[in-house]
């Protein structure tokens, strides 16, 4: 593969993440200011998980296509399309007066928010060797939690003084900044040559999902994928409205339990891909350094159906902290598992019908938990379900592809 300085490499990987926090920025938004949204448009808890679903079924099907646009266009075009078309999206909510226009501003940012995922995860594979993409990946997790962390301190100060609308504007003005940085960094650079030299050329990639849907790597990466990803997606959408029902929190309230969920979060990912770096590094096999990673993130998700039988909040909230580290450690064992196995050619269309799967777990839970809540049947059973899904998702991995091996270019 082309060798990047590492500086250069570095700068580059993690100013594309930081600009994937702004593109992921109306989540916590919209969790967090759903009550004077909620206001604003008459909903219920049932309308609001409606929401969630069409964003998520927007994201989802996006990524069918996002993949292969990203496989098509490499590292520096994918990047351009991708922070422009998400920004542009987060701004137009700004306009949004009634509730058939903000589902339409949500369809939109999901569409274009599912380039992000396949194009970190080309980054990874195009940018960093082998052994070091783990913690990469990583480290550019951890820094989405620590932006994360902030969120839920930003969000309510940003409403209060330019409205919710505002906020989401901010978010997309703030992409634009971030791609104006990356692209002068990169252009300003032999970044673009090599890169042009890196990527596979359109001939050499089919634009069909085909080989890639018979291939059985996929659908034992995509599966556990969709089992593991609709218990975040769970969290992400639900932990605000948790928290506000169960133990009466006003949206300034929830910033810590949020930002300490979020902190946790990122310091589990930035530690699954030290450990995972170290471990290939002294010797161990792909195979037992991602399912070992693996089965100890599944293990701290268990906790999960016990928050509702602890009466002390602190404890609630580093539990919920430990599970979101769990998800985390699961989640880059998965897509660092993508570049490992699947060749580079391939990696952005396995990385978005992994996210595509992912989104469509996230989308049915949206939809299971508005109703579950709305019969006011509470969050005992989502959360059982929640806990379990990790150790499945591995259990299926394991069925499908007892040894990982490394694909060699």
């Amino acid at each position: 593969m082309t060798v990047f300085k590492p500086r250069l490499r570095w700068t580059l990987f993690l100013l594309l993440c930081l600009a994937g926090i702004f593109n992921a920025m109306d989540r916590p938004i919209i969790a967090i200011l759903k009550p004077d949204m909620a206001a604003d448009f008459d909903w219920d808890d049932q309308d609001f998980g409606n929401l969630a679903f069409l964003t998520q079924m927007a994201a989802a099907f996006s990524f069918l296509f996002t993949g292969w646009l990203v496989d098509k266009l490499g590292l520096i075009r994918g990047t351009i399309a991708g922070v422009t078309t998400w920004s542009l999206a987060a701004i137009s909510h700004g306009w949004a007066m009634s509730t058939s226009q903000v589902v339409a501003a949500r369809v939109g940012l999901g569409v274009t928010e599912a380039i992000q995922t396949p194009l970190i995860i080309k980054a990874l594979a195009v940018l960093f060797p082998p052994n070091r993409r783990s913690f990469a990946f990583g480290t550019g997790q951890a820094i989405g939690g620590l932006g994360s962390i902030s969120l839920p301190f930003l969000i309510p100060i940003l409403a209060a003084w330019v409205g919710w609308r505002g906020a989401l504007i901010f978010g997309g003005l703030a992409g634009f900044v971030i791609l104006a940085i990356w692209l002068l960094l990169a252009r300003g650079s032999a970044l673009a040559a090599e890169t042009e030299k890196a990527e596979p050329r359109l001939s050499e990639t089919s634009s069909e999902y085909g080989a890639v849907l018979a291939d059985r790597r996929t659908w034992a990466i995509v599966i556990a994928k969709a089992l593991s990803d609709s218990t975040f997606w769970m969290m992400v959408f639900w932990l605000p409205d948790f928290y506000r029902k169960t133990y009466g929190l006003t949206a300034k309230e929830l910033a810590i339990p949020l930002a300490l969920a979020a902190l946790l979060g990122g310091v589990g990912s930035l530690t699954s891909g030290l450990v995972s770096t170290r471990l290939l590094e002294s010797g161990w096999s792909v195979n037992r350094t991602r399912k070992t990673v693996m089965f100890v993130s599944a293990l701290m998700v268990l906790p999960l159906p016990f928050l509702l039988q602890i009466q002390s909040f602190w404890v609630v909230a580093v539990l919920v902290g430990v599970v979101m580290a769990g998800h985390a450690g699961f989640s880059l064992s998965i897509f660092s598992m993508i570049t490992d196995i699947v060749p580079r050619a391939k990696v952005g269309r396995v990385t978005a019908f992994g996210a595509f799967m992912g989104n469509m777990g996230g989308a049915l839970i949206q939809l299971v938990t508005g109703a579950v809540l709305t019969a006011q049947l509470g969050f005992g059973l989502l959360f059982i379900f929640g806990a379990a899904t990790y150790l499945v998702a591995l259990a299926w991995l394991q069925l499908m592809l007892p040894t990982l091996r490394r694909y060699e270019e």
